[in-house]
């Protein structure tokens, strides 16, 4: 039998973020697949990464300012993704985190989905994506509720339409298992880690690179370091939480906004201990930090307890601390000080090097290859029926 041919569909191409970088890995291990988008107005970060253009994209694409209204155009994306067109191809791959994976398919067709995770806003933190939105009320919220509850559904009638998962981290497993009730094998996503400089030399500043967004919970780091006057806190990154948050840090918080990656990885190379406390999918700024030498200081939850390798460990790349409060985080910076010579720069690189593009492309093409010999196999013995 011939190469298969490959289809690709990601949800959208705005920014360079996390589920990108996945992206750019799929495009450079199938150089022959052919890329679907529900809408396409990257950025000049986003071009130099990816610079393929998607060969179709849905009447999304027409609609104003994506960058801002994109929120509200989530209740179309359903309608939307259904419209692309893969049914010539042998293998269909979706980069998913809202409507990719409910591409249709035909039963001569492997469909294999990389979920970073299920709608989060729709599903489990519906309640808080809610409440941060001001929707928890009135007709305005009556209606997010019915479009939400409209979500859901479609969400797990398509996943019947998915011959395989890959979740980018346990976390998103048992997301997965909870929310479709099916197994994914887990692959972390690829972080460049080899390339990323180790730096033994330490400023007294602790680091936080994040969206401002408030389940980010930037606003506990700021809290808690207005606590600790004599520490100072560097935040790096923006959003809609920006105004909020300058309004309430203390002279020893320093907000940075946006900055180029080169500065970035800077300063993570050169900060005391890199600190986060929201729950992420995986995770990817905490691996940059444990690859540039720096320790962590993070929530145990989501991906971060399976980057951070905490205190109870020999060798610690971290502290993970239990709750999302202000208490919590300040008793880890404590801690991370009382101890701070066991976090050495080469066990927190050694750690990072798990996770890096190698390993990611690896194991990816693997599981790929296995997953399309199955399914050629099965169909084979339908057909011989």
């Amino acid at each position: 039998m011939s190469d298969p041919c490959v289809a690709i569909v990601h949800e959208w191409l705005l920014d360079y973020a996390g589920s990108e970088r996945v992206l750019r890995e799929m495009l450079d291990l199938l150089p022959g697949a052919d890329l679907f988008t529900l809408l396409e107005h990257p950025d000049e970060d986003l071009k130099r990464a990816i610079p393929r253009r998607a060969k179709a994209r849905t009447f999304l694409q027409s609609l104003p300012n994506p960058r801002k209204w994109l929120p509200y155009y989530v209740p179309l994306m359903p309608f939307a993704i259904e419209q692309l067109d893969v049914s010539g191809y042998d293998i269909v791959i979706s980069s998913s985190h809202t409507a990719a994976k409910g591409v249709i398919t035909g039963p001569d067709q492997l469909h294999v989905s990389y979920v970073h995770s299920p709608m989060r806003y729709a599903w489990d933190l519906q309640h808080q994506y809610l409440r941060d939105s001001g929707l928890d009320r009135g007709l305005k919220g009556l209606a997010a509720k019915w479009a939400l509850h409209r979500l859901r559904q479609w969400d797990a009638r398509t996943a019947n339409g998915v011959d395989a998962f890959i979740a980018n981290s346990g976390f998103i497993a048992r997301r997965i298992r909870k929310t479709y009730r099916r197994e994914a094998e887990v692959i972390y996503p690829p972080v460049d880690t080899s390339s990323l400089p180790v730096s033994r030399s330490r400023d007294d500043f602790y680091l936080t690179v994040s969206r401002l967004q408030p389940y980010k919970r930037v606003d506990l780091l700021v809290e808690a370091f207005a606590r600790m006057p004599e520490r100072r806190l560097v935040v790096i990154g923006d959003g809609p939480q920006m105004k909020q948050l300058r309004a309430r840090a203390t002279a020893n918080v320093e907000l940075l906004g946006y900055r180029p990656m080169s500065e970035v990885y800077d300063r993570m190379g050169r900060a005391r201990a890199f600190v986060f406390a929201g729950i992420e999918d995986f995770g990817i700024a905490l691996v940059e930090a444990q690859a540039c030498g720096t320790p962590v200081i993070a929530l145990g939850q989501g991906g971060a307890a399976e980057i951070v390798r905490g205190e109870d460990v020999p060798q610690p790349s971290g502290v993970l601390f239990p709750a999302q409060t202000v208490e919590s985080v300040i008793e880890a910076v404590r801690r991370f000080e009382r101890d701070s010579a066991r976090f050495d720069p080469a066990t927190c690189r050694e750690n990072a090097l798990r996770f890096d593009a190698a390993v990611f492309r690896e194991r990816f093409a693997e599981f790929l290859a296995v997953q399309w010999k199955r399914f050629a196999q099965d169909r084979g013995r339908a057909d011989a029926r």
